[in-house]
């Protein structure tokens, strides 16, 4: 028998003293008298502990909008907190709530990889101190385009290198892997297009064997490249 059983069969008994049980049993006389009320509402199982959950949350997330979230996050697998949020403003979607709580909306709902939300809560960034001190380029090996009938060779820099190097200037040093467009088995193990980025000027680094994540930006823009573009 729970406590506040053993309380209300004592409290019910004629004459007996609300105040000195309230003190036998270490609680408040307000307390008392609730215990008294539940049970005198729904009987002994209106003593059992009950939620403190609220009946409203009034940061709690419409649950169209979290549909929504999740008819986006549906079409692209991919697609992060950031990228819905950004897609769900360009449709004109109001109300929309921040990244942190649309990835715990993803969470909730099962759509994400503990193992790989795990990897991701305390990322290693590197970042120089002046612009173009470093820049990364990879090369994605070449693939068929099912649809077209012709092959992609992307290299992993946003525009064209000419083109980039005119508007945003030469950079000192220029990290890549140990890929064939940058390193080969002649000339010295230098390609024609490291050889022509040395005669700009630009230091080559190679990162080491077996580790992808010293291209981490270059090597997350191929993920989503071959889930978002690639057939």
């Amino acid at each position: 028998m729970s406590q506040r059983s053993e309380f209300v069969i004592f409290a019910r008994e004629p004459g007996a003293n609300i105040s000195e049980l309230c003190r036998r049993y270490g609680i408040s006389r307000r307390v008392g008298y609730k215990w008294l009320r539940r049970y005198a509402i729904g009987g002994a199982d209106a003593l059992a502990d009950r939620s403190r959950r609220p009946h409203q949350s009034p940061n709690q997330t419409c649950g169209t909008v979290e549909d929504k979230i999740l008819a986006v996050r549906a079409d692209h697998q991919a697609w992060g907190a950031r990228k819905i949020r950004r897609r769900l403003q360009d449709l004109g979607v109001t109300d929309i709530p921040a990244c942190s709580t649309i990835t715990e909306i993803l969470r909730r709902q099962g759509c994400l990889c503990p193992v790989e939300s795990e990897q991701r809560r305390t990322p290693h960034r590197f970042e120089y101190p002046v612009p173009n001190a470093l820049w990364q380029m990879d090369f994605k090996g070449h693939f068929p385009l099912a649809r077209f009938h012709r092959r992609c060779h992307p290299l992993t820099v946003l525009e064209k290198l000419e083109r980039t190097f005119r508007t945003y200037g030469l950079p000192e040093r220029m990290l890549t892997d140990n890929g064939a467009p940058w390193w080969g088995p002649s000339s010295g193990g230098i390609t024609h297009l490291s050889r022509w980025l040395i005669q700009l000027g630009i230091e080559l680094l190679r990162c080491r064997p077996g580790h992808p994540q010293t291209q981490g930006k270059d090597e997350r823009f191929n993920r989503t490249l071959k889930a978002e573009v690639i057939p």
